[in-house]
């Protein structure tokens, strides 16, 4: 696996680096590991986005759908035969 050095952080950068991990009880450098990952993981799918965003505004409750009223196929009638 690859290394990477930061360098040049500055002192109130690297405190709220410090916290966050601390906040995921993980130590700086898997906190910044996991940053990154997501800093530069592939975008979700659409459809996974739209159930992410769209599904709380529907609640718990299933769709449900209302009866389907079952038709008898049109006729064609009395057609006269053609010679």
């Amino acid at each position: 696996m690859a290394s990477l050095s930061v360098r040049r952080l500055d002192d109130d950068t690297l405190a709220r680096l410090r916290i966050r991990a601390a906040e995921h009880g993980v130590s700086m450098e898997e906190e910044v590991r996991r940053i990154i990952q997501e800093a530069v993981a592939t975008p979700e799918r659409v459809g996974d986005l739209a159930v992410a965003l769209f599904s709380p505004g529907y609640g718990d409750e299933p769709l449900r759908l209302p009866e389907r009223e079952i038709t008898e196929p049109l006729g064609f009638g009395d057609v006269a035969e053609r010679d």
